[in-house]
Order: C-alpha cells, then structure tokens, then sequence
C-alpha cells in the first residue's frame, strides 16, 4: 500500500517530466537548460499550451500583455482589501475574485497571477498599485509593478529565467490539487486558485525565504561552519540543500546560479552565499556521509529574488505567478480526459457492532 501516492502514476502528460535519478527536467520537449534564460516566459508558456489553446503561439508576449491589463482593470479596485493580508493571502484574495463568465481563461488567468502578485506585495505594505506597462514582456512588467521603479535589461532577464525555471515541474503538489479541481469541470481560474493554496504551504512553495533567514543567522563567512555543524548537530534541515526527487544536483539550481552570476553587482549577499553553499556541501558530506544532499533551487531562487529587491514575503507569489502557466496546461490537458479524479482510501477505523 503507498501512502501519500508516492511513485503512483496518477496522470499521462506531454508538458514536463522530473528525472531525478540523472537531476534532469524536460519541459515541453526540451531540457531546461536549453530554455530558461535563453526563450522567453512568453515563448515557454506558448510551447507549453501547443495543442491545447488556439493560437497561442501566434504573439504569446501580446497575449499576457492584453491579459495583464484586463486582469488590472478588475483587480485595481480591490487594493484597499489587501491591508492587512500577507501576500499570499491577498494574491489569493484577487485571484478569486475573477468572475468565471470571463472570456480566455488561460490567458488571463497567467496575467492575473503576474497583477495579482505584484499588488499583493505592494498592497500588504500599505502601497497603491502599479499599473501594468502593454510595452514590457511578462517579467519586467511584474518586476516593474511589485517595485514601482524601472527594470534593467538584466533584471528583467533574471526574473524570466526565474519564471521559466518554475513553471512546470510534474505532478507537484499544487499542479495535481489544480487536475483534481479542474477534472471536477469547475474551470481553469478555480484550478488556479487550488493551486496556490496548495502553493502555499511550507513543504512546497513557501521554503525559498528561509534561506535568506540562515544566512541572516549565520552571519559572516568566518560563523559558517560552526554554525551549520550545530544545525546539523540540532537535527534541523539546512535549508537549500537537498529534495525529495532529485537525487543529485537539482538542474534549475545551475540555471538560477548562472543568473545570479549575470548579477553580482546587484548585491554583496551573493558572494556571501555562494561562500556558504560551498561550506554547506563540505559540512554535509562529512557529516551525512553517503547521502548525497545537493543544492536545490530553493537557494539560487532566494539569492535570486533578493538581489532583484523582491522582499522574501513576496516570494511565494512569485512562484505562483511563473508556475500559473503549468496549472493552466495542467488543468485544460485533465479536463479533455473527460474523467473525475477519485482515488480510493482504506479505511481503517471503527466498524460498527454486529446485530445480535
């Protein structure tokens, strides 16, 4: 009996597939290395929806760009809800606000994810939002509206590789809830909003910030190894370091550490943990010999992300935005399976008396 549905094959997809034995990961055809950081978000998400949405590939960039601005046209107005709300929550809040009668789910769905994300950010420090720009391609326009300042060249590429990184990584915690929800035929901008919830949780896609929090503990370089020989010593998980698939390098933590060497100008804390990670693995191996416990790409997102002055509570919605294009896929490739998603439990509790 599996629990959990470990190793079960729940789903035949031809959008991506996770080989964690050789740390490789296919998305649409191709290694991620052969995408992020060299084809757009737009690009990925257009290969990504081949055959399954008309047209998608016909202007992918000018697609999200109409779609984030319909998606700020309905969700602008609910800014002054998201004070008091983390980030996640007033993401989640916008999200499910999209009436369902609206025309081109899946676009508009990835658009509002982008929107949603940056107000949500803004919003949950008391910010007004930031309308989007029809001019900038999907990453630098979400940069754009979370900062409200201009994007480089080089930050909005760094943001993309980030986005392509994450937006699709097989039968994942959150893309099997969005099958499940749209294999019910409740749509795509439900499937969506499941998702993130189960986005949200700290076993999945809410881990990248507390890196940034052991670095904050850890200090100075000359603190590092002592400090981690005593987490380890506690029992407690370093926190970038190892995944539950890969049972070698993670390959997005190469891409995003190529990325966050395109910017080491942008911020003195990368030095600091690339120092760290190297000190990270000599402590691991000596002290978990035989168990090989890589760099995943929670590490690289983190560094990432804070040097392109993203706040790390922001980070989860950032996460959701780039993999919203996945859920979409996701969820229009269950719903032509035509079949409700209804695995069986075994039941182990009480049963009751027999009739005398």
């Amino acid at each position: 009996m599996t629990i959990g549905l470990d190793d079960v094959v729940a789903a035949e997809t031809s959008l991506s597939h996770v080989d964690g034995e050789a740390g490789r990961l296919i998305i649409a055809g191709h290694d991620l290395e052969e995408l992020a950081g060299r084809v757009s978000f737009e690009d990925v998400t257009a290969m990504l929806w081949d055959g399954l949405i008309p047209d998608a590939a016909s202007d992918p960039k000018a697609l999200l760009s109409a779609a984030r601005q319909r998606a700020y046209a309905h969700l602008a107005p609910l800014s002054p809800q998201l004070a008091g709300l983390t980030p996640v929550e007033g993401m989640r809040l916008l999200l499910a606000s999209l009436p369902d009668a609206e025309r081109d789910h899946a676009a508009l769905a990835v658009g509002a994810a982008g929107v949603a994300a940056a107000m949500a950010v803004r919003g949950a420090r008391g910010l007004a939002p930031v309308a989007p720009d029809s001019l900038l391609g999907h990453a630098a326009d979400i940069l754009r509206m979370m900062r409200g300042a201009p994007v480089s060249a080089e930050e909005a590429r760094g943001l993309d590789t980030y986005l392509v990184t994450v937006i699709d990584h097989g039968l994942n915690a959150s893309t099997f809830t969005a099958r499940v929800v749209a294999s019910t035929q409740a749509g795509i901008l439900s499937s969506v909003v499941a998702g993130l919830c189960a986005l949200k949780g700290p076993l999945h896609g809410g881990a990248p910030g507390p890196v940034l929090d052991m670095l904050d503990a850890i200090g100075s370089i000359d603190h590092a190894e002592a400090w981690l020989d005593d987490a380890i010593a506690r029992g407690e998980r370093l926190m970038g370091f190892g995944h539950r698939i890969y049972k070698v390098r993670d390959p997005r933590a190469d891409v995003l550490m190529a990325a966050v060497g395109r910017l080491k100008g942008k911020s003195n804390r990368i030095a600091f943990a690339e120092a760290v990670e190297a000190t990270a693995l000599k402590v691991l191996e000596r002290r978990k010999p035989g168990r090989r416990l890589d760099t995943n790409v929670e590490f690289y997102t983190a560094i990432l992300l804070d040097a392109l002055g993203v706040p790390r509570e922001g980070f989860t919605p950032l996460f959701a935005a780039g993999r919203s294009a996945g859920w979409v896929a996701h969820a229009i490739e269950q719903t032509r399976t035509g079949r409700i998603i209804r695995p069986q439990s075994r039941y182990v509790g009480a049963w009751p008396a027999e009739a005398a």
